[in-house]
């Protein structure tokens, strides 16, 4: 590859991580925000813009994959070399909702085009290793549940979902809701509130 091609792909790639950057804060702003606006925050032409992506649509499904990135690396972070499956699901909880409400907006705005179907299939390695964790607790008596744990884990991320709601509807304050997203997490598979909330207060501290 000659040091021009090279040179022009990588002005390419810095154009279109420029373009997800500024679109990002753009529809965090305004979730209406059109390409044209985009375009004129990012410093560039519209047609630049659908060089990358071809549609506001697939701009929106472009995002949503790098937030589920985010989420899946974080889930991972927070879980790694936890032993107590109690333990792994609060740090887990606490790590993705650090990205998670970065996002929260932008998952709103991309049921409207990604769908929820489309949300859930990205998330399912998340949820397949929420799962395993899960099945974990409920082998050793630390979670109690009538549900499998694969139910489970549909269970804990439909209650992260809520709680993005209940904090874009200004019903539960954003600083708080890491730590109550924990505790629910943790009451909902069976660990009395009170435990649950010594070890988010203690995790958290």
């Amino acid at each position: 590859m000659s040091a021009m091609t090279t040179g022009n792909t990588s002005r390419a790639d810095a154009n279109r991580r420029r373009i997800l950057d500024v679109a990002l804060t753009e529809l965090l702003r305004d979730p209406d925000a059109s390409m044209d606006q985009i375009a004129r925050a990012a410093g560039v032409v519209r047609r630049t813009v659908y060089g990358h992506f071809p549609s506001r649509e697939a701009l929106i499904s472009t995002l949503v994959d790098e937030a589920v990135l985010s989420l899946a690396t974080a889930h991972a972070a927070g879980r790694e070399g936890v032993e107590d499956p109690a333990e792994a699901v609060a740090r887990s909880v606490l790590a993705v909702w650090e990205i998670a409400d970065r996002y929260r907006l932008l998952v709103a705005l991309a049921q409207r085009t990604v769908t929820v179907q489309g949300i859930r299939e990205r998330l399912a390695p998340v949820r397949d290793r929420c799962a395993e964790v899960l099945q974990r607790g409920l082998d050793q008596g630390t979670f109690i549940s009538p549900l499998p744990a694969s139910a489970l884990a549909y269970v804990h991320e439909q209650i992260l979902f809520a709680l993005m709601e209940a904090v874009n509807e200004d019903l539960l304050a954003a600083h708080a809701a890491g730590r109550a997203a924990a505790v629910t997490v943790l009451t909902a598979a069976g660990v009395p509130a009170s435990l649950a909330a010594a070890l988010v207060a203690r995790l958290s501290d």
